[in-house]
């Protein structure tokens, strides 16, 4: 940023008091838009992956079927999509800190609400309004990063955003079973609340605006640039590979990873607080490395869309082998499912950037708001296959439930990456910038 486009702001910004001050360094920038933002997407992972440790308890403690822990785990991912449309205009008209700090505190309200649950139907309830508040955890920082930091700096920061993600669902596996022991998962939801509420209030005061950022036009020319989005052949040939991979990825580390460490990988709780810590732990290693493995390979004349690819690929190889023929040690093929699964995200920079700048929060919400209703659908129906199985004397699932539950996910990554290949549909500024080719 050169001192024009940081001149003006209102009292929150940070060289309103002096036009003429040079830009913001990136230290302040990491630590008045970087910080909070990732605290946030911390929580949105926490919430996210900490049905994996407490769904078992939870359905035990309320004589839950598979169905039906799918479905409240589930109910994050369905509000999460249904709102994804209207917050990409709204992060474009009134801008992330605004939004974000705002959805928190729904957040905040359904980590309370789902702490004093008792039944089913409130569980769905809250579990449903942590979704909605969490859902500009990711749009909502892509969206200030394409405001305040170069486009050169656009994977290095997505990738250091996710890190906070997997940090978050790293904490929701044995920090979380370690917390159990000494509250309630009741208890464990009203400190959720209590966090969410306070990263809320940061967000309001500490963030800077940037005035000049809202995108122009009528509330109606911004909904109908969506629909230009979701016509779009560039969207339509990425976004197939990227929910398919997500569905397995998100559908599987965040609640049914648990299930399958006992019932086909035989471990006992404390083994399996251990091995998904380690998965978690891949995650937030891959989710940090991402951005620099494609900075490194994009000086090398390897892009990201190549590097996200090639990410797809070796993640497909890793839940073919927990599919279809896991080890004996299932960590050694865990670790490689939580690390590759991270590079979808490479994606990310290269969508934002096939579209015009404005655009760029309605184009990321309209990715989430796809695949996240895919996830909802896919979570949910991995519990409804378990579920056609009888349950095992010990009171698990019948592992060939997992075959087919898991495998569903491998087909569909397999035809969608293919889809991705053959497709030869351009973006959208170089259609801009090249017309007649």
């Amino acid at each position: 940023m050169d001192d024009a486009t940081t001149a003006g702001y209102d009292r929150r910004d940070m060289t309103a008091q002096n036009p003429g001050a040079a830009a913001p360094s990136f230290t302040i920038l990491a630590l008045r838009v970087y910080l909070p933002f990732a605290a946030a997407y911390f929580l949105s992972y926490l919430y996210r992956t900490v049905n994996a440790v407490v769904g078992p308890v939870i359905a035990d403690e309320l004589h839950l079927s598979a169905g039906n822990l799918g479905l409240i785990s589930s109910a994050y991912f369905i509000m999460f999509a249904g709102i994804q449309l209207p917050l990409g205009v709204a992060l474009d008209r009134f801008g992330p800190r605004r939004v974000q700090g705002t959805l928190l505190v729904a957040a905040a309200a359904g980590a309370a609400m789902f702490a004093m649950a008792d039944s089913v139907a409130g569980l769905v309830i809250g579990r449903t309004l942590i979704g909605m508040g969490v859902a500009a955890g990711l749009m909502g920082a892509l969206k200030i990063f394409t405001l305040w930091f170069p486009p050169e700096r656009w994977p290095l920061m997505t990738g250091l955003h996710m890190a906070a993600g997997g940090l978050g669902s790293l904490v929701a596996t044995g920090p979380t079973q370690a917390a159990l022991s000494i509250t309630t998962w009741h208890g464990l939801f009203f400190w959720l609340a209590g966090a969410t509420l306070a990263v809320a209030v940061v967000i309001w005061t500490v963030v800077p605006e940037k005035p000049g950022s809202q995108a122009p036009g009528s509330l109606a020319d911004q909904f109908r640039d969506v629909g230009r989005i979701l016509r779009d052949g560039y969207f339509w040939r990425l976004v197939p590979v990227f929910t398919a991979q997500q569905c397995a990825y998100i559908g599987i580390q965040t609640l049914w990873i648990g299930p399958w460490l006992r019932d086909v990988g035989g471990e006992g709780e404390a083994m399996r607080a251990v091995s998904m810590t380690w998965t978690a732990g891949a995650m937030a290693l891959g989710f940090l490395s991402s951005g620099f493995v494609a900075g490194a390979l994009s000086r090398r004349g390897i892009g990201n869309f190549a590097t996200a690819t090639g990410g797809i690929a070796l993640f497909i190889v890793a839940h073919a082998i927990v599919t279809f023929c896991p080890p004996s040690n299932p960590l050694w093929i865990w670790i490689p499912f939580g690390f590759l699964g991270t590079f979808v995200i490479v994606y990310f920079p290269v969508l934002t950037q096939a579209f015009p700048l404005e655009l760029s929060g309605r184009v990321t919400t309209s990715v989430n708001a796809f695949m996240f209703a895919s996830i909802f659908v896919a979570q949910w129906l991995m519990g409804v296959i378990l579920d056609m199985w009888p349950r095992t004397a010990s009171g698990g699932y019948d592992p060939r439930g997992y075959t087919y539950a898991f495998g569903l996910f491998v087909v569909l990554e397999v035809v969608s990456l293919a889809w991705l290949l053959v497709s030869r549909a351009r973006p959208w500024t170089e259609r801009e910038r090249r017309p007649a080719a």
